[in-house]
């Protein structure tokens, strides 16, 4: 048993001390007047314990509440060997006063094995364990925290208990309106409360990030109080961040290895146009020299002059399909007429009817955003003519004042969703890197009804 003595000035001590400091509370206490001993107050745990009306209880002798007498009490409470034996050892009293009365306040605490159990799980607990509610002037009121606060935030239980404005203080401001919000989400839905933000450690002079967990409970008195946990979650916020850096660096990288790989291809392609192309045209024209200079009597020499030219008209095929199928010139000429040409060449190469659409023959895209769709059309047409078995192939083109938008539509048989995380879907990785690369958005849309798969492109006009 303990006892403390209080003075209250400001407010009178039932308001002050029982409403305002017990409001919440999970033990048992009680409220008597010093002068006549009868009860004036309990919290809502005695009421039912005791089967008092609750929140106004009938006034009662502390006799009857107790089950102990004003002499009995008065003797324990002087008595060091009574205050720690049975039926006062879980006891504390206080006593209140202001400047017109004064007040018993007598507090049971938890049994000995319950407030054992709760200490020992709230020790093993990673953070900081707690319970508030919101007073009037929607301010936080701590009713309980544990011995963590310090660990984690570097302030005592008891100074936050005291002043819990210190507790939003040192929260980063835009985190602060997040949590408010939060709060305010929790209380109107009785959800979950689920935040987290960063706090600055004055004592480590240091920033941390804690996650709240708090479950809302509406009590008998119509008070709402969250029971949660606070834990830090730094190093996981930390790694996170990294990691999302970490991909962003990636995805710089990608688009640059992308810009490199067209820019080499366009080399390439120009090399063998140029290059190669005007290598065969002369070698071309010196065999037809060759042959008007031949007497008809040297058919064999006429017969492999013939040959070598079919070998160069072959090759010249050769040069122009790997020079287009690196860098198209047909995309010179703009997005429209290249996506049409490569829906044409599909169709007469894979005998797949296709049909291209767009809602401006005459818009053009930048050169990134060209061989962006261009590239993504290629691909699908790819996966298309190898997996979907489709019959019939849709491309649409779309130009809105702020974006371009591109959608490949087949009737075939559609693409599961474990065909999407094979490891060797790499043609489905390139063309969303390629999208993302631009900031843009890359989905893929399967079964359409019964059947087919659809792409869909969408790249923001910047």
């Amino acid at each position: 048993m303990e006892w403390m003595d209080k003075k209250v000035t400001k407010q009178s001590a039932q308001s002050a001390c029982f409403e305002r400091l017990m409001l919440g509370m999970q033990d048992q206490a009680f409220l008597f007047d010093a002068t006549t001993w009868q009860l004036v107050n309990a919290s809502q745990s005695a009421c039912q314990s005791f089967g008092m009306q609750w929140p106004t209880p009938q006034p009662q002798s502390i006799e009857a509440v107790l089950g102990v007498s004003q002499k009995d009490l008065m003797a324990a409470l002087s008595s060091a060997a009574a205050a720690t034996s049975t039926p006062f050892a879980q006891w504390q009293f206080s006593r209140i006063e202001d400047t017109n009365h004064a007040y018993l306040l007598a507090i049971k605490h938890s049994t000995p094995h319950s407030d054992t159990r709760f200490n020992r799980l709230v020790q093993n607990t990673p953070g900081l364990v707690f319970e508030f509610h919101l007073e009037d002037n929607k301010q936080i009121q701590f009713a309980y925290i544990s011995d963590g606060s310090y660990a984690l935030l570097g302030i005592a239980p008891e100074a936050l208990k005291q002043a819990p404005q210190h507790f939003f203080a040192i929260i980063h401001q835009a985190d602060r309106k997040r949590l408010e919000k939060n709060i305010q989400t929790s209380a109107a839905n009785l959800s979950l409360l689920n935040w987290e933000g960063r706090v600055w450690i004055e004592a480590w002079q240091d920033t941390k990030w804690v996650n709240i967990r708090a479950t809302p409970t509406t009590l008998a008195s119509g008070m709402l109080q969250w029971s949660g946990i606070m834990t830090n979650i730094t190093h996981s916020k930390q790694e996170k961040i990294e990691l999302a850096q970490s991909r962003k660096r990636l995805a710089v990288l990608g688009a640059h290895l992308n810009t490199v790989k067209e820019q080499e291809r366009a080399r390439i392609s120009r090399e063998l146009h140029d290059d190669l192309g005007g290598n065969l045209t002369v070698v071309k024209m010196g065999l037809s020299a060759l042959l008007k200079h031949m007497p008809d009597s040297e058919q064999v020499l006429i017969e492999k002059t013939q040959q070598l030219k079919t070998v160069i008209d072959a090759t010249f095929e050769a040069v122009h399909r790997i020079s287009s199928d690196l860098r198209p010139n047909i995309l010179e000429l703009g997005l429209v007429a290249a996506l049409a040409w490569q829906a044409k060449q599909f169709e007469q190469q894979f005998e797949i009817a296709c049909v291209f659409t767009t809602n401006n023959n005459a818009a053009q895209a930048t050169p990134e955003q060209a061989i962006t769709l261009f590239r993504v059309c290629q691909e699908a047409m790819s996966n298309i003519a190898k997996y979907a078995q489709a019959t019939r192939v849709e491309v649409d083109l779309v130009f809105a004042t702020s974006h371009l938008a591109l959608c490949i539509t087949d009737n075939g048989i559609g693409m599961q969703p474990s065909d999407r995380v094979k490891p060797d879907t790499f043609g489905l990785l390139g063309m969303q890197e390629r999208v993302l690369a631009l900031k843009g958005v890359f989905k893929i849309e399967s079964p359409i009804t019964a059947t087919g798969t659809r792409i869909r492109v969408r790249l923001p006009n910047t």
